[in-house]
């Protein structure tokens, strides 16, 4: 039978960094409010002539240059984003253009801040049914282009950044052990933006009432992240048949700290260590927070023996998920 896994991780961040102290030159906000209410202390910007598909591609290099792989080895890439390069084509068009992923067929997805999960379970189940064999999945954001930097609520939060992974069904990793996603369409209007689409297409009035950004109403967004993600990652554990105790590293969605600090308390035997953040200088970068975060956790700590990494993450939509890793020898 056919075991998915995660072969090899990648990231990318913009070198341009905006602290706290230039959102204070920006709009009525401060050093203090930020850090008590969000846990960041600065975001990464992309720069002004690099796109979406410029990071994605920069991701998927270095997952690529750490696998042995070649760019013909790819069949399958896998791109979710919510800030697309065009409508269409895809970014990941785009990316696989750039990468010179010659062999490999390629689609977006957009499951918002949860769309590193539902893109890895996808390419979990084609490799494990056989109907590709080494799939790259990108999840990139350059969230900085739906940003208000009027609104100092939501200005403050978000940031540009791209994660990948290598997905295959051989190889030395993480075993993809379990996957759970949810939805619930009814509480789509809490994290959302109202114009753009075709059911309310770009205008100078949409412009002009400042419809093409980020809206959202937090205090409903926390308390649904918070049960979300928890039941998301209990289900996971259920399916493997673990405790919480079987969890040593927990990734959550970099959304907010109160966040991840509430739905880590669910695994008390944790260190603070262990509830592995980098939202203090990222900030919330949607799609790929978790993928960048497991991909800096590898870089720093050796992951191996039976203690899993739990990942789990929660968005607009509403969309949520979770996913139990493994380390294998191979």
């Amino acid at each position: 039978m056919l075991k998915a896994r995660i072969i090899a991780t990648g990231s990318y961040l913009p070198e341009k960094v905006l602290s706290n102290a230039d959102l204070e030159k920006i709009v009525d906000t401060s050093d203090e409010w930020i850090v008590t209410r969000t846990g960041m202390k600065e975001r990464r910007i992309a720069g002004d002539n690099e796109s979406n598909s410029d990071m994605g591609a920069c991701a998927g290099k270095n997952a690529l240059e750490k696998s042995s792989l070649k760019p013909e080895d790819i069949d399958f890439i896998i791109v979710s984003t919510i800030t697309p390069d065009f409508p269409f084509p895809s970014t990941a068009c785009l990316i696989q253009k750039k990468l010179g992923l010659e062999n490999a067929a390629a689609v977006d997805i957009q499951a918002t801040c949860s769309g590193y999960l539902y893109a890895l379970d996808m390419a979990k189940a084609f490799v494990e049914s056989g109907r590709y064999k080494i799939i790259l999945v990108v999840a990139s954001e350059k969230l900085s282009s739906i940003v208000d930097y009027q609104e100092r609520t939501t200005c403050v939060l978000f940031g540009d950044g791209a994660g990948a992974c290598i997905v295959s069904a051989k190889g030395k990793g993480l075993f993809v052990e379990s996957i759970a996603l949810g939805a619930d369409g009814n509480l789509d209007g809490l994290i959302y933006m109202p114009a753009g689409g075709s059911n309310e297409p770009a205008s100078v009035k949409t412009v002009e009432e400042r419809k093409h950004f980020i809206k959202m109403n937090g205090k409903e967004v926390f308390k649904n992240a918070v049960r979300r993600m928890e039941k998301a990652s209990k289900d996971c554990l259920e399916e493997c048949g673990l405790s919480e105790k079987d969890v040593e590293w927990f990734i959550a969605h970099q959304a907010n700290d109160r966040i991840i600090e509430a739905v880590g308390k669910r695994f008390s035997h944790l260190s603070k260590k262990q509830i592995y953040k980098t939202i203090h200088k990222y900030g919330n970068t949607s799609a790929s927070s978790v993928a960048i975060a497991l991909d800096e956790l590898l870089s720093e700590e050796k992951i191996e023996g039976e203690g899993r990494i739990l990942l789990t993450a929660f968005g607009s939509g509403l969309v949520w998920g979770a996913a139990i890793l493994k380390p294998i020898e191979e």
